[in-house]
């Protein structure tokens, strides 16, 4: 059996009346990259706080490599670096002593990295934290994480307020960090992050894990869809099996398939179909699809999102 680097047993937390986490079960393994997607109030940053011993569950339990994320949280905090999506750091300091004093906290650093980071991130270590935009901030959390190869690495929105490039730099860290063998529990929104990044993706809804696979298995959620340009009149495809979703413009038309594409192939041939283009669903429109008409959830009292 593999060895985990996160497991819960029907972890759950209440704020009141409010259950911000709901019987989840999740793995990691060892050197894995797992995105867990949900909107704001899904429950991600309860799951996060719970796992870094910040929160005590209203029930069951969590475990980091194998040390209960409650009980021996110090322990665990060894194996482990955190990156928030808001950074709340040392005013006075300057980035190089912010980075010296999370180094010393940690209790390990890989000199070289560091300035491979920096460099990376483009980041002014001589400025005081109090000068540096919420870009950089966050830029000096991350060089803060990254430095440490820590076994495990969880990050909560990591890349809020980083530009395009920064964003870019970021993915290189990760790919850098499985070759390494670090595991990741990445929470995010940005979609195409976790989509590029992730080995596998996990949907939090109304801190409810209610599906988790790796993106090819997770297809099933949205519909094939297909686009066609006519030479003639756009058919009437609203009657074809399978076929839902159908937006016509002008000589073209835009439809989801679900299940096969046999019956709509057979009345494009016979329409004198001029372009066709059919493509799996990204996973924002796996996203989209299963929240679609439902409720975002309710924020909870630690404002989990």
């Amino acid at each position: 059996m593999a060895s985990h680097a996160i497991k819960t047993f029907a972890l759950t937390k209440r704020f009141g009346d409010t259950e911000a986490l709901k019987d989840l079960d999740l793995e990691v393994s060892e050197g894995e990259v797992v995105g867990i997607l949900g909107p704001n109030g899904a429950g991600k940053t309860t799951l996060i706080r719970l796992l870094l011993g910040l929160l005590i569950p209203s029930g069951g339990r969590a475990e980091i490599f194998g040390l209960d994320c409650h009980s021996q949280t110090v322990e665990g905090h060894r194996r482990l670096a955190y990156v928030a999506g808001e950074s709340n750091l040392w005013p006075t300091l300057t980035g190089a002593e912010t980075l010296h004093l999370l180094g010393q906290v940690q209790g390990r650093v890989d000199t070289q990295y560091r300035e491979v980071l920096v460099e990376r991130f483009e980041l002014d270590v001589t400025k005081k934290v109090r000068a540096l935009s919420k870009g950089n901030r966050q830029k000096l959390s991350l060089v803060a994480a990254l430095m440490t190869r820590a076994d495990l690495l969880v990050l909560d929105e990591p890349t809020s307020g980083l530009d395009p490039l920064m964003e870019q730099a970021f993915r290189t860290c990760i790919a850098e960090a499985r070759v390494h063998g670090q595991s990741v529990l990445l929470s995010s929104h940005i979609l195409s992050e976790v989509e590029v990044l992730c080995d596998r993706i996990g949907i939090l809804r109304a801190g409810v894990l209610v599906e988790m696979g790796t993106l090819a298995e997770m297809r099933h959620l949205s519909a094939l869809t297909v686009e066609a340009t006519f030479d003639g009149a756009v058919p009437d495809l609203s009657r074809v099996p399978g076929v839902t979703m159908v937006e016509v413009l002008g000589s073209s038309v835009k439809c989801q398939v679900n299940g096969t594409v046999e019956p709509l192939l057979r009345v494009l041939a016979d329409s004198g179909v001029r372009e066709l283009l059919s493509r799996e669903p990204s996973l924002e429109e796996l996203f989209l699809a299963h929240y679609g008409s439902a409720s975002t959830g309710q924020s909870d009292a630690s404002n989990a999102r």
